[in-house]
């Protein structure tokens, strides 16, 4: 089963890290006590054997009885290799001595259910005798391992109270994230309040910076929302208003002629109304607060050149109307990493509004440039132009030019929707006085990142 939580996977962690830990240090605690009480127990032997040094002859022990346990077995030689002493009659231990320590095995000729199988012996050689103290290996050993084993119970202790303290420990540090999931949890969607960074564990900090900076972008683009309903809203009532008129004097038209005149107004409103839900629309497919697109080298590319011919053949019959105009200056191809929908969008926002505010009989020259990193796309027009104190007011939305000499009305959303685009793409845009007399507008996009 797959542990997904935090608490329960770092519990988990620290629990087996401890309990191997333990189980390490108990290995190697074991080992050095196992050793250490060996070391007694060779001690002790020798110790026993010493003291035997300088003893008198005891006569044949009639008190030991077959089955007493075999602790220490002791047997003492003269130098003529008689027996003087043995503590146990019968004990298999060699006839000849080897000094100092040595571990010896019962002879075969002795019964192994009677006696230990080995043995830890220790002889030492005096003036007159010669004397030998053993001790069978398995007590030695079962007495230092129940010894090592002793100093293993705190150890052993420690485990269980370790793991509640880490548990304890895991959930403690956990409950600050538990306190913001809370509180975001008790929010509305209109709460978008800043998440308190106080009192939270550093590691958990950059989250919660995330979370607030998620939810400063999303305040900011619901109320860029509520402000383009309400604007839009706005924009709307009037063309409606509009229509409804001009369907009142449609039907209260006193003969053809003037039926004729309310009609054409009435098709005219109707595609100024058409014009600006497009453009609204289009405004808000490219709000300003959507995310900023990178410019990536293995981004799907558009060609510049070729969208810029297919929009100028689109907008073509309405220049012709107005015996406008049409040149272009573009390579057969230039490719650009840019989304192909919203470069469209932008191409023909710029030359419909050259076209529209452009007089009869004007220019419209639209330009593809090459720079090598950068790509440049220059249009420019005969018409009014714009005075250098409203260049950056006319990129705001519903901002229209009150006092223009042109007779066109627009929606005060082309030059906004072009911003939108090339804030996006991280593109350029400024305004100048072209030399055919209008307007000249420069778009500038990176080909490769930055």
């Amino acid at each position: 089963m797959k542990i997904t939580s935090i608490r329960a996977k770092l519990s988990v962690f620290l629990i087996a890290a401890a309990i191997l830990t333990a189980m390490l240090i108990g290995l190697i605690t074991y080992r050095h006590t196992l050793k250490e009480n060996e070391d007694l127990l060779d001690y002790q032997l020798r110790q026993i054997a010493l003291s035997l040094r300088d003893q008198g002859v005891v006569a044949d022990p009639s008190y030991y009885q077959q089955g007493d346990t075999l602790d220490v077995v002791i047997q003492i030689w003269n130098s003529n290799g008689s027996m003087l002493y043995l503590s146990v009659p019968g004990a298999p231990l060699f006839d000849r001595a080897t000094l100092g320590f040595t571990d010896v095995d019962v002879p075969p000729n002795i019964s192994l259910n009677t006696y230990p199988k080995r043995w830890r012996v220790f002889s030492v050689a005096t003036r007159d005798r010669i004397i030998q103290v053993a001790q069978p290996l398995d007590l030695r050993t079962d007495l230092a391992a129940t010894a090592a084993l002793r100093s293993l119970t705190p150890l052993l202790a420690f485990v269980p109270l370790m793991a509640l303290l880490i548990w304890w420990t895991v959930g403690n540090s956990l409950l600050p994230l538990q306190r913001v999931a809370k509180e975001v949890e008790q929010r509305d969607a209109r709460s978008l309040e800043q998440v308190a960074e106080t009192g939270l564990p550093s590691e958990v900090v950059p989250l919660i910076m995330a979370l607030n900076s998620l939810l400063a972008r999303l305040q900011q683009a619901f109320s860029s929302q509520r402000a383009f309903v309400a604007d839009a809203a706005h924009e709307l009532r009037s063309p409606l208003t509009a229509l409804k008129l001009q369907l009142q004097l449609l039907g209260n038209a006193p003969d053809d002629a003037a039926k004729k005149q309310a009609l054409d107004q009435l098709n005219q409103g109707v595609d100024r109304s058409s014009h600006l839900i497009e453009q609204l629309l289009i405004a808000a497919q490219t709000d300003p607060a959507d995310t900023q697109i990178q410019l990536q080298a293995n981004a799907p590319s558009t060609n510049i050149a070729e969208l810029t011919r297919q929009t100028i053949v689109d907008l073509f019959p309405i220049a012709q109307s107005r015996e406008l105009q049409l040149e272009l200056a573009a390579p057969e191809q230039l490719l650009i990493p840019v989304d192909a929908a919203r470069l469209s969008i932008l191409i023909r926002n710029l030359i419909d509004n050259a076209i529209r505010y452009t007089p009869n009989g004007g220019q419209v020259h639209t330009s593809v440039i090459d720079h090598g990193s950068q790509v440049e796309l220059l249009v420019e027009d005969s018409g009014p132009g714009i005075a250098p104190s409203d260049r950056e007011r006319v990129f705001s939305r519903f901002h229209r030019l009150n006092n223009h000499p042109s007779q066109q009305t627009g929606s005060g959303l082309g030059l906004s929707i072009v911003k939108n685009i090339t804030d996006q793409y991280g593109a350029q845009i400024t305004l100048e006085s072209s030399a055919l007399g209008g307007l000249k507008v420069s778009v500038i996009f990176q080909v490769s990142p930055n």
